[in-house]
Order: structure tokens, then sequence, then C-alpha cells
């Protein structure tokens, strides 16, 4: 099996998670607005779940069927979010998604990551398209998607239901011959 890729950019290090990232994963990603504007972040974040999480990650390397990276700046170490591709083989295409800190939002990292994955999932795994959703009441994850080449195809109406409140989707996604050209 091929090794978890560790992507590097100007200010960033996308690396493989470890048990030791835990308590900053909780910390983090605890924060309330994370969760509101995330599909699958509980809040409160309970004990035990960055753990439970972080030890899902090597198995769905292993299975081609996903790859998530801590994102990390590149001169501390810090760990300020994460990135990942859920990978569908079978049609050559994988969903992103990503989160970042609060106290990172609005600085181009979220940018920077994604840029990067995108890079990847069309050189490594030669995926076909990179798509990703966000919620429209988010629009500043659309504009990361936008940034970075992604096409808006849609809003996919009512489509989710988070905490109780159905919610659109809008929908970005980009081919692997638009991006080459």
């Amino acid at each position: 099996m091929n090794p978890v890729p560790i992507l590097t950019t100007e200010r960033l290090v996308l690396r493989p998670f470890t048990l030791a990232d835990a308590p900053g994963v909780h910390k983090l990603a605890g924060h309330f607005e994370i969760a509101d504007t995330t599909m699958n972040m509980p809040h409160p974040y309970p004990d035990g779940a960055a753990e439970s999480w972080i030890g899902t990650h090597q198995k769905t390397w292993e299975l081609g069927s996903g790859l998530t990276l801590a994102i990390t700046l590149k001169d501390s170490g810090q760990l300020i979010g994460a990135i990942g591709l859920t990978i569908n083989k079978d049609h050559h295409r994988a969903e992103m998604g990503y989160w970042v800190a609060v106290p990172y939002w609005g600085r181009g990292f979220c940018t920077e990551a994604a840029r990067a994955l995108l890079d990847y999932g069309f050189t490594g795994p030669k995926l076909n398209k990179i798509y990703a959703t966000h919620l429209a009441r988010n629009p500043a994850s659309g504009k990361v998607m936008q940034k970075i080449g992604m096409k808006y195809e849609g809003c996919l109406r009512q489509h989710v239901k988070k905490w109780d409140k159905f919610e659109d989707l809008a929908y970005y996604g980009t081919l692997r011959n638009e991006y080459y050209n």
C-alpha cells in the first residue's frame, strides 16, 4: 500500500493525522462556528470523538475510499484544520471537504490547502472529477471553491437536514480536463 501523501505548499503542510493531534482537533473543531457551517461536526464536540475519527483514516486510505489530512502551518507545525477527499473509485470522482479553525479564517489557508489537494486528486489517484458542497448560508466556503477553479453546478434545495432545519447545498465541481486547460 502506498503511504499517505504529505503535501507541502508555501505556508502549509498537509499531513496524516496522528493520535497526538486529538486534543487539538477537540479544541479547534469544538467551536460552535465550525459545527454550524459543516455537515458532520457535532456540537458540543464529545470527548473521545477526535481519537475515534483519527482512528478511521488509515483504513479509509488503505481501502482507497478516502484521504484525510491535517492542515498545519509550515513554520510552526500548528494544527489549524482538516481537509479530505471521499473517493468513489467506480466513477473516478471524489468529494472534497474541509474546515479551518476560526482564528485562521480569512487568511487564505483553506484556499491554499484546497488547491493542493485538488492538484493531488488529479495527479495522484488520477480522478476525473472533484466536487464539493457547502451550506448555502456559508458563502465563504463557496469562495474557496471558486478560487480553486471549481464551477458552480447548482443548488440542491433542502437537500440536507442540519440541526432540525432543512438546508440548501451549493454544489461546485471541476473536471480533470478543465483543470489542466
